[in-house]
């Protein structure tokens, strides 16, 4: 079975136990003649996958009801994974989404670290410091590159821990945010167990 989570920069394939990326410049589609069960956030990419017959589009088969309109979709198969958790994706944005006994309750988007950090430096070269992930979130600092760490860490962890449910780490930042967590799972293939759950169902 081969399985694809198509983002705005990559092809992420899992073959089996094997995962790999194309990229979505250069990959084409048409060279893949067997079965590929796929999800998108790449709109360009869809208009070119959709004449297709081999890519099945699994959205097609989510009850998008249970979410907002304009959730994205890898957003929604990385719930599909769990029925009980607060799952924090750690890319470009970290989205956090919580589900409550099998129920959607709700989640936000949050400028991802790369972003963050870009502000802080557009506003004045002062305020150029790395993230201290190791900060104490319970002692308000006293140093400019801690208060930069702090008032962005400190909102994160408060906010995930309130709903007082298992804490999921995945994207490719989730490394980076374990030590804001004391209890806490990192799974990178987590779309994909929300791909395979849906296929099951099929």
């Amino acid at each position: 079975m081969l399985l694809c989570d198509i983002g705005n920069t990559s092809y992420h394939f899992l073959d089996g136990e094997k995962d790999y990326k194309k990229s979505v410049d250069s990959f084409n589609p048409i060279t893949l003649t067997q079965k590929v069960y796929y999800i998108s956030v790449n709109k360009k990419i869809n208009q070119t996958l959709e004449p297709l017959q081999n890519w099945i589009d699994l959205a097609q088969y989510i009850n998008k009801d249970s979410y907002y309109e304009t959730m994205g979709i890898d957003r929604i198969f990385a719930l599909q994974a769990t029925d009980n958790a607060v799952v924090v994706d750690a890319g470009s944005a970290i989205t956090v989404d919580v589900i409550k006994k099998g129920v959607f309750m709700g989640g936000f988007i949050y400028p991802g670290i790369n972003a963050i950090s870009k502000t802080y430096k557009d506003i004045s070269p002062a305020l150029d410091y790395p993230f201290n992930y190791e900060i104490d979130l319970n002692k308000l600092p006293k140093n400019s590159g801690d208060a930069i760490s702090y008032g962005y860490l400190k909102i994160l962890h408060s906010e995930v821990m309130s709903y007082k449910l298992p804490i999921i780490l995945t994207g490719g930042d989730a490394l980076r945010l374990q030590s804001l967590f004391e209890d806490y799972t990192i799974d990178e293939a987590l779309i994909f167990k929300g791909m395979k759950n849906i296929l099951i169902k099929l």
